[in-house]
């Protein structure tokens, strides 16, 4: 039934954005103390190899995009203000990623100002998330390997041909198994009329990749809004619906969850979580979480977002932008450190980390 599923997407789309047959990845093992396998880090996953499955693809199947091009917003084309797009800004070099082209592509290799930027996007598991190209001091770039893991991207570095967990940000498999994805943060999602009114001079990334895809046209059907369309088998957690999407801060291998349905009219909330402070703001189009466990723990927030990039106030006078900016008041120049978080689809949180739904 699975491929029977997936011949019907591919008959309708073309080549898919993640993955199309639903074959295991056979001949390898999981258990990274076996001695059946001649090498230690190639041919040994630490993740159950049983639940890797095969895209259909293949490596590159999927092109990833390098030296992408960006135009201004008043240029860009198809794209809607409710279209979700991905938001970085490194000083004045502001750049939005539109889940349009991020359905087709996944990975965008990117230099924003000398920060050397993957921005990764699964559309099976709505996760958008920032790693750096710089990996044991060498710079890389990422392309898209055909392989799945709880039906999230897997994707592999150049550098290594090493394999990584997208949500768990790591090498689960190749020379650099075990190693941790330094996360650039923030890399937040938003429906793009509110960025582009938040950051009028941003670019965002042209419809011209060099690639022929149907950029207006969403190739999953109905997937992002039926909760029972699954291509691969996944772990379902029934507390939210499948694809609810919801704002997740990990810390130490847990998951604290966010809803729009407590940010609705905008809101702002304090949560300790697994020993740490952070700070979690919204409205309907957008949730953003920060780490204040530091020396920022004593000050005491307002939400004060207008439209504006303006987001927060403290009760040192201190303006805060969504970016974590101060940009007037006694400490401007200062940032709030993002908390290690991102959105998706709920069903994808749980099935890799201990969830808790954060209960206002």
């Amino acid at each position: 039934m699975i491929k029977k599923t997936i011949l019907i997407f591919f008959a309708l789309a073309g080549l898919l954005a993640c993955s199309s047959s639903g074959t295991e990845v056979q001949g390898q093992t999981s258990d990274p103390d076996s001695s059946d396998s001649p090498s230690p880090n190639v041919d040994r996953w630490n993740i159950p190899i049983a639940e890797v499955f095969d895209g259909g693809p293949g490596r590159d199947g999927i092109p990833a995009l390098t030296d992408p091009i960006f135009v201004s917003a008043e240029d860009v084309q198809l794209i809607q203000d409710d279209d979700l797009i991905l938001g970085f800004k490194n000083g004045s070099d502001i750049r939005a990623y539109q889940h349009l082209v991020l359905d087709w592509h996944e990975i965008v290799n990117d230099d924003v100002s000398g920060v050397n930027l993957a921005v990764t996007y699964c559309p099976l598991t709505g996760t958008g998330i920032g790693w750096s190209r710089e990996i044991g001091g060498n710079t890389t770039t990422f392309g898209v390997s055909g392989l799945l893991y709880q039906t999230n991207l897997i994707p592999f570095d150049r550098e290594s041909n090493s394999n990584w967990s997208q949500i768990l940000n790591e090498a689960v498999n190749g020379s650099l198994i075990g190693t941790d994805a330094k996360l650039v943060l923030p890399l937040v999602e938003m429906e793009w009329g509110a960025w582009k009114a938040m950051y009028p001079e941003t670019k965002i990334l042209s419809f011209n990749t060099g690639f022929q895809r149907s950029y207006g046209v969403y190739p999953y059907l109905d997937y992002k809004t039926n909760n029972d369309a699954f291509l691969f088998p996944v772990p379902k957690d029934n507390r939210l619906p499948s694809k609810e999407r919801v704002l997740a801060v990990v810390e130490n291998e847990n998951a604290l969850a966010f809803r729009f349905e407590d940010f609705t009219g905008g809101a702002l909330y304090r949560e300790s979580h697994q020993g740490r402070q952070f700070l979690v703001a919204g409205n309907s189009k957008f949730m953003l979480a920060f780490d204040i466990s530091g020396p920022m723990s004593n000050l005491e927030f307002t939400y004060m977002h207008d439209g504006s990039a303006l987001l927060l106030e403290d009760n040192e006078g201190n303006r805060w932008t969504v970016m974590g900016e101060a940009v007037s008041g006694p400490r401007v120049g200062a940032k709030l450190p993002a908390a290690p978080a991102f959105m998706g689809y709920w069903f994808s949180i749980p099935a890799f980390y201990p969830t808790r739904i954060f209960n206002p």
